[in-house]
């Protein structure tokens, strides 16, 4: 990990050259909210993590606790699971009948199933927020992966970008899963469809997903008015 300057307030914690970076990440920052939780980092205002960096955020004036931060991702990291130091997953209900499912089950030569059963059986967990309003980027939970798995996790974006995806897309490529919070282009691959409202500013919070929200992708079969916050509101999305 590198330690960059970032303002009087601020620190940047760089793991690119950590082994699985994404890992480190969520690692840390989840070392770091226990210790903002519990009053050893009382100084820090806000954490904002990357893909491979977390900005820490001190209070305007305050200056930055870095013997603090250090402390706490000693001490937190040797100690703490990050799948079982956070609330229970979320679940959004998916129809698995996206654009791309048969393309991407061809391109890593599996069946439609396997590929449903990958996504689906995999513990998903915000690494940070991006690209839109609610956008969360999904990472795996766990750094333990199947061969299945690992080629979702390969699958690059598709070599042309969609000019418009739909509100509540389930997607995958570089690494990632993600659901698109709104109408907006896109280049990633398209698994299936949720009715889940990720994003509306008439709600407290706002954003469905936050950095470090677990997330389970379960079968929409259920009554879809069953889901938890469904947007109901699609003519003002």
């Amino acid at each position: 990990m590198q330690e960059l300057p970032a303002g009087p307030d601020a620190v940047l914690l760089d793991f690119a050259d950590a082994d699985d970076p994404a890992y480190a990440v969520l690692e840390s920052a989840t070392a770091l909210r226990a210790a903002i939780a519990d009053g050893r980092l009382v100084a820090t205002e806000d954490l904002v993590p990357s893909a491979s960096s977390i900005l820490v955020q001190g209070k305007t004036g305050g200056g930055v606790d870095v013997l603090g931060i250090h402390r706490a991702l000693r001490l937190g990291i040797a100690g703490a699971d990050v799948a079982d130091s956070t609330p229970s997953p979320v679940e959004i209900p998916v129809h698995y009948d996206g654009d791309d499912l048969d393309d991407v089950a061809g391109a890593l030569d599996m069946s439609v199933d396997a590929v449903i059963t990958a996504h689906r059986g995999t513990e998903w967990v915000v690494q940070f927020m991006g690209f839109a309003p609610g956008f969360g980027y999904l990472v795996p939970a766990s750094d333990a992966a199947d061969a299945a798995l690992t080629g979702l996790l390969n699958l690059p974006r598709r070599p042309h970008a969609r000019t418009r995806v739909p509100a509540g897309s389930v997607a995958i490529a570089a690494g990632y899963s993600a659901v698109y919070p709104r109408d907006s282009p896109g280049g990633w691959n398209l698994l299936g469809r949720t009715r889940i409202s990720l994003w509306s500013e008439h709600d407290d919070p706002p954003a469905f997903l936050t950095p470090g929200t677990r997330v389970r992708f379960v079968d929409a079969s259920a009554p879809e008015d069953s889901a938890a916050r469904p947007d109901d509101d699609t003519e003002n999305r």
